[in-house]
């Protein structure tokens, strides 16, 4: 239980850091939003008009210690504001739409390619030097070594524009109404297909490269050799002995990606239009919308703090010595 306090007040004060950058960081860029927000209507506005924009969007003015103070209470309550982008909906609606999809896309391709990684990973280390681990090591390398945005294209120009096999963009058919019916549902199964296979490609290099490594380390330890000489089976050695621990670091990465993957893909979102957190950062970029911008990056910041206190205790349960530190 104390390791569990320590751990959460940890956590605790580096929001409370994180959450101050993120207050600093979109005043730091260039522009007003009012004024982006007008200046791509190429409209102009007397100073009152403009004064009472800013006070319907809810922004804070006065010393910039005033701001934050606005802005912290914002982030405890929950209320995070009008999205300039998206008025008159509010930061937790867009939000709120745009995280299932996120969470479909990203947290789908993580897990494909966190299990695809470590089960091949794990079979190139056992039968190192042999055909498996001549073809899939030096593959991932090179997709570890391949930008994200180089291979969402290639999967786009291939399967979408070329050969035609899936559609090129959006979630689903916007000439369908959402519901749980067979036809809705098939046609957000196609259309994720592309963005989750691009994604699931840019990560599966980095888990096989990791698990073979440490496999490859495991495998010289005493107590897989003491279980290859008490006449244990090839598989079972294979996995509890040298798998189970060689999984540590694996699992330390996935936590890390999985907090990524809830801030957006926004590369793999952006090229093929998928309504997830990324693509609504990228627009909240764009217009300078600095309540969506912070409302994007307090998620990002949560998701991985929250992924990290997760690992720090799957840690207790995979590794025992741990419990007795």
């Amino acid at each position: 239980m104390s390791f569990i306090i320590r751990r959460v007040a940890f956590y605790l004060v580096a929001f409370l850091v994180a959450a101050t950058i993120n207050f600093i960081l979109p005043r730091l860029m260039p522009g007003n939003p009012i004024d982006v927000l007008f200046a791509q209507q190429a409209t102009t506005l007397p100073a009152e008009a403009r004064q009472a924009l800013i006070e319907t969007f809810g922004f804070a003015s006065g010393p910039l210690h005033l701001q934050f103070f606005d802005y912290m209470k914002s982030v405890f309550t929950g209320d995070l504001g009008y999205s300039i982008r998206f008025y008159p909906q509010k930061v937790n609606q867009v939000l709120a739409y745009a995280f299932p999809w996120t969470l479909l896309l990203a947290g789908t391709a993580t897990l494909l390619a966190f299990c695809i990684g470590s089960i091949v990973g794990t079979y190139a280390a056992w039968r190192r030097g042999g055909l498996l681990d001549a073809v899939a090591t030096p593959l991932s390398l090179a997709l570890q070594a391949t930008p994200a945005v180089v291979i969402a294209l290639t999967a786009l120009f291939i399967f979408g524009v070329a050969l035609r096999w899936l559609p090129t963009g959006y979630a689903f058919n916007p000439s369908l109404d959402p519901g749980w019916t067979w036809t809705y549902i098939s046609s957000v199964f196609v259309h994720g297909l592309m963005p989750i296979f691009s994604l699931m490609i840019v990560f599966v290099g980095g888990y096989l490269v990791t698990m073979r490594n440490n496999m490859i380390g495991q495998l010289g330890e005493d107590h897989v050799t003491m279980g290859l000489a008490k006449g244990l089976t090839d598989r079972r050695v294979q996995f509890n002995y040298a798998a189970r621990n060689a999984l540590l670091p694996s699992v330390t990465s996935l936590g890390l990606t999985l907090g990524a993957i809830l801030g957006g893909s926004l590369v793999t979102e952006v090229v093929f239009n998928y309504p997830g957190l990324g693509q609504t950062l990228y627009l909240g970029i764009v217009t300078r919308d600095y309540p969506l911008i912070q409302g994007q990056l307090l998620i990002m910041t949560f998701a991985t703090l929250l992924a990290n206190l997760a690992v720090d205790l799957l840690y207790v349960f995979l590794d025992p010595r741990l419990r007795k530190a």
